[in-house]
């Protein structure tokens, strides 16, 4: 089936997400101020699709019943998605990323990031474009007779590119559509397949096809139909071939995101006619004039199909016609991608390409004794959300382990439990899992945070491997509690001196629950370029955990 117009609807973000009223509001819209001197909007695209929109903005400003003057800023919608969900990007007017799951990866990753989620309004999509199986010209007689599936990718019958998900819409609707044919009851035969994947992925589908020129014959790269008309339109001496699922595929969407406050809009909609309200009629009025001019452009956006077939894409609702090299002409057949699922997707991702040395720091004071309205304590939430996450990871991470808590070894805070080893020796993997098992009946003594800090932090940099992430994972539910301990300067201020010569620790902390010094956790997370995480609910914490694992939701910024 065809993707169905609107089919990017508000209850996609869930409470992250409020739809712009339709009906009096509009009316009243229509009838607003008048424009007195362009509006200044900002309009982030995706860096696909950010060429049109900024051609298409151009003219609409050029128009003679515009008030606007639109400066389209190109940014991976990944990144963009990192900067709102670490409560910056105030100045956005509107957002128009190439999928609706980077909506619901911004919101959660700003409630792992103990922030506010932004509130957005969301519209229909102005463009879309499928994915497909990207093959070169050269090469295309190795693939001549096949038809070519998902299951074929699954199985590693089929030599595939895959470039990263997290910066690559294209290879995440390509996993989930992996995820759908994987036969039912054979989760790991998909797991499998995004380890094999994940091994040398580039890092962007243009990476991915450079590969394809040096590849083994038969060898194909995931990614949009609209990447494969653009490469093919600027570089005419690799030319590719787009070679469409056998058993169905997804597509990207570029749905138009209000970044408008929108409940600011309706105060002052409310307060309009009340003489005892003091409202800014001025502020009130630019307010106004800028959802317009907003409005406006939406549909000057919506209104140019032709102007995006002629970069490649679909209309917003799969359909049009392509006079492209190396696609079809007409439109084929999708299905709709389910955000959720992709999240999901993500964050296993995330797990199973990690290359890293993590030293997991764990807090065993007795306050991790407290029961969670699961009925489980916090300390048996935390064991078995880290055992199933470490159950996770690839052979190439070294992990080991220490627990704190006060005076665990004499004045020491922190005690060593397992070393930082690779994971690849089934020994080694087992010892950790040991040790996980055995922190429930570890508790006790109060939380000895800034030492144990430092000293994690130390003990990472001993051993520095200059060809990997070095970092450190703390896990607490409280706030410094040693007394006889250095003070919060001291550790910001060692931490910095130590990051100086540039073999920069992380330090990633995840919060447990409502009493944990968040503040903190992000100003020692700033001073080594990690992450502070929140998890007051406790059926958070693997979700968080598993963020702040691959500090995926804390980019451009870890």
């Amino acid at each position: 089936m065809m993707i169905a117009a609107g089919v990017v609807g508000v209850a996609l973000v869930g409470g992250a997400g409020t739809a712009w009223a339709s009906g009096s509001l509009s009316a009243w819209l229509a009838s607003g101020p008048s424009c007195d001197e362009p509006i200044e909007l900002t309009v982030v695209a995706d860096t696909a699709i950010a060429r049109p929109v900024k051609a298409i903005a151009a003219e609409y400003d050029a128009t003679e019943d515009a008030c606007s003057r639109t400066d389209v800023v190109a940014q991976d919608s990944a990144d963009t998605a990192a900067l709102l969900a670490s409560g910056n990007g105030s100045d956005i007017d509107a957002w128009i990323p190439d999928s609706p799951v980077w909506l619901v990866r911004m919101a959660a990753s700003a409630r792992s990031l103990g922030r506010d989620v932004p509130d957005l309004a969301l519209e229909r999509s102005i463009a879309s474009s499928p994915v497909v199986f990207a093959a070169p010209v050269s090469g295309a007689q190795a693939l001549a007779g096949r038809q070519l599936s998902w299951t074929d990718v699954l199985s590693g019958d089929l030599p595939t590119l895959l470039a990263d998900p997290e910066a690559s819409s294209a290879s995440l609707n390509g996993l989930q559509a992996m995820e759908r044919a994987a036969p039912i009851g054979q989760a790991k035969l998909f797991q499998n397949a995004m380890i094999r994947l994940s091994d040398g992925a580039p890092a962007r589908v243009d990476a991915a096809f450079g590969s394809l020129a040096v590849a083994a014959p038969g060898t194909v790269a995931i990614a949009s139909e609209q990447q494969v008309a653009m490469h093919n339109h600027d570089d005419a001496s690799t030319p590719l071939l787009a070679l469409y699922p056998s058993d169905g595929t997804l597509a990207l969407q570029f749905p138009f995101l209000r970044m408008l406050d929108e409940s600011e809009l309706a105060k002052n909609l409310d307060a309009g006619g009340d003489a005892g309200d003091a409202v800014d009629d001025d502020a009130r009025a630019a307010l106004v004039l800028r959802a317009q001019q907003l409005d406006a452009l939406k549909i000057a956006l919506w209104d140019a199909s032709d102007r995006f077939a002629a970069e490649g894409f679909r209309d917003g609702t799969g359909g049009g016609e392509l006079d492209q090299d190396g696609v079809l002409a007409d439109a084929t057949e999708v299905g709709s991608a389910a955000a959720s699922a992709q999240v999901s997707i993500l964050r296993t991702w995330g797990v199973v390409s990690l290359r890293s040395r993590i030293l997991s720091v764990i807090d065993v004071s007795g306050s991790m004794e407290e029961p969670t309205v699961t009925g489980l304590r916090r300390i048996d939430l935390l064991q078995q959300a880290a055992s199933n996450t470490i159950a996770q990871l690839s052979e190439a991470v070294d992990v080991g382990v220490w627990a704190f808590s006060t005076e665990r070894i004499g004045d020491q805070d922190w005690e060593d439990l397992s070393p930082i080893e690779p994971l690849a020796d089934e020994a080694h993997r087992t010892q950790v899992l040991d040790v996980l098992g055995s922190l429930p009946g570890r508790l006790g003594g109060a939380t000895g945070l800034y030492d144990t800090t430092l000293a994690a932090v130390k003990q990472v940099r001993s051993a520095y491997d200059p060809e990997t992430v070095n970092s450190v994972l703390l896990l607490t539910d409280g706030r410094n509690e040693d007394e006889n301990g250095i003070t919060r300067e001291q550790l910001l201020d060692e931490l910095a001196a130590m990051g100086e010569d540039g073999q920069q620790v992380p330090v990633v902390l995840v919060g447990i629950g409502p009493d944990t010094d968040l503040e903190s956790m992000r100003l020692i997370a700033e001073a080594t370029g990690g992450a502070a995480y929140s998890a007051e609910r406790p059926e958070d914490l693997k979700t968080v955990l598993t963020d702040a694992l691959s500090q995926r939701s804390c980019r451009p910024n870890c």
